[in-house]
């Protein structure tokens, strides 16, 4: 078993760079550079109904990537925008999603994962504009995961919260929400809004933007990238 398992938090902001150009083959590089085992994925859909996905599938599976099954085939690639896309290696056990509450419509999605690490639950979301929402949206995961049989979990996403984030940890609390480096605007980022928090058996390493170009023209948003572990004497 490997020591370790990375994820990225991502927001793709629908493959439109800060140069204005809609590339999605460019975020896939991005991509690819991060090293990912798993890339957790925010706007990953265009705005206007249906809703098509920003990244064709065929580009997706061209670069060896795995959908998880959130969205409709031939359209969205995920649920309210959040995605999951994979390397070989990790197998599928199971995959939900959920509306969350707030002004906004937002959603979360979740993948309980067999991984080098072990079983593992990864939790994407983009939570809401307001404070209030974001409260409320984290008040609602934390219930939401408490309902499912234990397993060691990450929640991972854009969490839109330029403080530091003390409501949130309140509302999401026993799983635990880290400390994250600045990620916004990706040109000279100041606000770390992308963030991951874990629970009691899992160990992260330091949380790091991807800085390389073309990470810093091709979202708003630089990708966020940790390194899991499982905790000594944890089971799988």
């Amino acid at each position: 078993m490997s020591t370790s398992f990375r994820i990225v938090s991502y927001n793709l902001q629908k493959c439109v760079g800060l140069d204005l150009r809609r590339n999605p083959r460019r975020s896939l590089e991005v991509m690819q550079d991060t090293g990912a085992d798993l890339v957790v994925l925010q706007e990953a859909d265009k705005r206007l109904p249906p809703r098509p996905t920003a990244l064709p599938h065929d580009m997706i599976e061209a670069e060896g990537w795995e959908i998880l099954p959130f969205g409709v085939p031939g359209g969205s690639i995920g649920w309210h925008g959040n995605a999951m896309l994979m390397r070989p290696g990790t197998d599928i056990i199971e995959t939900s999603h959920i509306d969350l509450p707030g002004i906004e419509p937002r959603g979360a999605i979740r993948a309980d994962l067999e991984t080098a690490i072990g079983r593992l639950r990864v939790v994407g979301v983009h939570l809401g504009l307001v404070a209030r929402s974001r409260r409320q949206q984290c008040a609602a995961l934390r219930r939401w995961m408490e309902r499912l049989p234990p397993c060691p979990t990450v929640v991972a996403g854009d969490f839109n919260e330029w403080g530091s984030g003390k409501d949130l940890r309140a509302e999401l609390h026993p799983v635990r929400l880290l400390p994250s480096p600045p990620s916004y605007p990706a040109i000279r980022p100041v606000a770390s809004l992308d963030r991951f928090a874990i629970t009691k058996d899992l160990s992260a390493g330091p949380i790091r933007p991807h800085r390389a170009q073309p990470a810093r023209i091709a979202s708003d948003h630089l990708p966020v990238l940790v390194d899991l572990q499982r905790q000594m004497g944890a089971g799988r």
